[in-house]
């Protein structure tokens, strides 16, 4: 990509967007929005139905790279089909996380089938990889070919929910429920029996406390939608404006996900002063740092124990400073990976040069 001009024209695979927008699909919107990749022009390629998707990422995609050898082509999304392999050195593919060849058994019918396998592909021939976290980028160094590119390209994680304003958690006092936050796709990799199961653990502890779940079904079998405890409460998807009154009445967010990239949702909820609890593991170390809760969900109680010592410690009421200076954090760093992405579509062929600037291979200098 030495000769690179200067402005260049990016297709951006839309396809797998739909009605319903978590967290691949606002990372697609705010990342790679078409002014944020200004001075470009960014021609979006979207699909109405499934069968689009499929044949514009097996078929569409590829007969344009065929065509406009000049253009780049972009895949935040899903992965690209395996004939854009034609075009491998014009094709930039962002990895959201690696739980499509990590976690199969966790995986839809629909992923397993048609999503792992173009991943897995598209990890040995696409030279140009760009991650959401260094966590991710470890992740997909042992799966990719060694003479690819793995750059960080961290997202900024706007205001979604509206919660600056907040002062923070809601008012808590010893005695009173525990309202408790929790936001995804209902599917086996959030690991929603966990967060039951510490629910349930504050309660025998003599928290009263309440869990409120945010997020549409997916897939999967989950017994506790068929008999749901009485401290559950559903919301369903709720819009962003539904999402931030329900924000402002907890005083936690808790997440007990099995394997994440990122976890955007708890970086979101930083942005109101929301505490969170999340596992005690690389990614969540990464991204959370010391602002947040770190416990292990398999074991409940001692998970349980901790959250009332850190009640009891006073840092449920100190964890809206510590929330928002994480959040600024994540922010300034994701806004120098974002002028580095910069430089590198402009041709600048300095762009990864710093060491911190990717993930290398094991053994490269």
């Amino acid at each position: 990509m030495g000769s690179a001009p200067a402005r260049r024209r990016i297709y951006l695979d839309q396809t797998h967007l739909r009605a319903h927008v978590t967290g691949i699909e606002r990372v697609t919107l705010d990342l790679f929005a078409p002014d944020r990749l200004a001075p470009h022009a960014v021609r979006p390629v979207r699909a109405a139905s499934l069968p689009g998707m499929i044949a514009a990422q097996q078929l569409g995609l590829p007969a344009r790279a065929l065509m406009d050898r000049d253009a780049l082509f972009l895949f935040p999304g899903f992965p690209p089909g395996p004939l854009c392999a034609v075009a491998a050195s014009r094709c930039l593919l962002y990895v959201h996380d690696t739980f499509l060849l990590t976690r199969k058994e966790d995986l839809s019918l629909r992923s397993r089938i048609y999503m792992s396998p173009s991943f897995a592909l598209a990890l040995r021939w696409c030279p140009n990889l760009f991650v959401n976290s260094r966590t991710t980028g470890l992740d997909v160094r042992a799966h990719c070919a060694r003479r690819a590119r793995v750059a960080l390209l961290r997202p900024p994680v706007r205001d979604a929910f509206g919660l600056d304003d907040l002062p923070g958690p809601a008012a808590y006092a010893p005695g009173r429920t525990l309202r408790i936050l929790a936001i995804g796709t209902i599917e086996p990799r959030k690991n929603y029996p966990a967060t039951l199961a510490l629910t349930a653990a504050l309660i025998r502890a003599g928290i009263p406390a309440e869990l409120h779940l945010v997020g549409r079904v997916g897939w999967g079998q989950h017994a506790f939608l068929e008999t749901p405890p009485p401290f559950l409460h559903r919301h369903g998807y709720l819009a962003d404006a539904e999402l931030r009154a329900l924000a402002g009445s907890c005083h936690l967010l808790v997440s007990t996900s099995k394997a994440e990239g990122l976890g955007l949702p708890l970086l979101e909820v930083q942005h109101g002063g929301l505490p969170v609890v999340a596992p005690d593991e690389p990614v969540f170390r990464e991204v959370l740092g010391p602002s947040a809760l770190l416990i292990r969900p398999e074991t409940p109680d001692d998970a349980a124990q901790a959250i009332a010592a850190w009640i009891r410690d006073g840092d449920l009421a100190r964890a809206a400073g510590m929330s928002r200076a994480n959040v600024a954090r994540w922010n300034a760093t994701a806004a120098e990976d974002g002028l580095r992405f910069q430089r590198f579509l402009a041709g600048d062929l300095t762009a990864y040069d710093a060491l911190e600037s990717i993930v290398a291979s094991e053994g490269d200098a």
